[in-house]
C-alpha cells in the first residue's frame, strides 16, 4: 500500500518568472533553493515543501506545451499551511504589498475545517493560506 505523508512538490508553468519570484519569495517567504537556468527551473523552499517554477519559454517550459493564461489554467489552486494564521497581520502584509485578498472562510484540509484567505500570484493561480484546524480530523488510515 503507498501512503501519502504531505505534498512533496508541486510545479507551476509560468510567463514572467521574476514577477513569479517576487511573489513567493517576497509576500508568502519562500526561499529559492536551487536554480537551473540552462534547463529554465526554479526550486523555492515552502516548509517542508517545495514549489517549482518554470518560465515557459525555458527549455522544460517549451516541452509543455501553450502557456498558462485564461483559456487554459496550469493549477487549480494551492494551499499553503500558515503558522501562525494571524489574520490581521497577514491582511495587513498583503495589503501593504498590494495583494488583494478574499474573505476569510473556514474550509477543509490536510488537517480539518479551518481558516483560509484565498490570494492570486502573478500568474493568476489561486494560493489558499490556511491556518490550523478548528475541529480534529478524522485519520481515514
Amino acid at each position: 500500500m503507498i501512503r501519502i505523508r504531505e505534498i512533496d512538490h508541486l510545479v507551476l508553468r509560468v510567463r514572467d518568472l521574476d514577477a513569479t519570484l517576487r511573489f513567493y519569495c517576497d509576500v508568502l517567504g519562500c526561499t529559492a533553493e536551487r536554480r537551473n537556468d540552462v534547463i529554465g527551473l526554479v526550486q523555492l523552499r515552502a516548509g517542508r515543501s517545495m514549489i517549482d517554477l518554470v518560465p515557459v519559454n525555458g527549455k522544460l517550459g517549451r516541452e509543455g506545451g501553450e502557456a498558462p493564461g485564461k483559456g487554459g489554467r496550469n493549477l487549480d489552486h494551492l494551499c499553503l499551511r500558515i503558522e501562525p494564521f494571524d489574520e490581521p497581520a497577514i491582511r495587513a502584509h498583503l495589503q501593504r504589498l498590494g495583494i488583494s485578498a478574499g474573505a476569510t472562510a473556514s474550509r477543509f484540509g490536510a488537517e480539518g475545517e479551518g481558516p483560509s484567505i484565498y490570494i492570486e500570484d502573478p500568474e493568476g493561480n489561486v494560493v489558499e493560506l490556511k491556518g490550523p484546524p478548528t475541529d480534529q480530523r478524522v485519520d481515514t488510515a
